[in-house]
């Protein structure tokens, strides 16, 4: 698949604030991703965080984009291979449990997001499964659902997680 094209720069200070709102996703969930704590991580007033993010939609919108650009680079170093697929897909997953709910736990604005993005993120799962979209959207079901779940901790105590990933990909390949 060609590169999607590039999203469109960044000026500093927007990078500053996507940093910002990283850090707190990631330290302390989607909560804590308010103009507020970010002005305040920036030592700047929050209102002027608007002059570069016109709203929080939009800074969630960065922070997607971000997601499935570091989704697609860890499915792409092993594309190809379906077990692999499966560990990078669950190892993203785990690492990055707010980043991933925000990624997938609501309704994605794609309107929001650099074109080809989500389609870079896809490309490797299709190619798995011989471009078969079909085939390819139920690999994306199967994966979602057990790393949601695990990252929602629905699995009984002792569910042998690996071998129930095994047995799903199994399905696949």
């Amino acid at each position: 698949m060609p590169d999607a094209p590039a999203p469109a720069p960044l000026t500093e200070r927007q990078r500053q604030i996507a940093r910002a709102a990283r850090q707190l996703l990631d330290a302390e969930g989607p909560d804590a991703v308010t103009m507020r704590r970010i002005a305040d991580v920036l030592g700047i007033k929050a209102p002027s965080l608007y002059k570069h993010v016109p709203d929080k939609t939009a800074l969630e919108a960065l922070l997607i984009t971000e997601g499935f650009v570091e989704l697609a680079e860890a499915l792409e170093a092993v594309a190809g291979r379906l077990p692999a697929l499966g560990r990078a897909y669950r190892r993203y997953a785990l690492h990055h449990p707010h980043l991933y709910r925000l990624m997938n736990y609501r309704p994605l604005r794609r309107d929001l997001l650099p074109p080809g993005v989500e389609d870079r993120a896809a490309f490797p799962l299709l190619a798995a499964v011989g471009h078969d979209g079909d085939r390819a959207r139920a690999l994306w079901a199967f994966a979602h659902g057990m790393v949601s779940l695990e990252i929602d901790g629905r699995f009984p105590p002792g569910a042998d997680l690996d071998e129930a990933w095994r047995a799903g990909l199994a399905a696949f390949g």
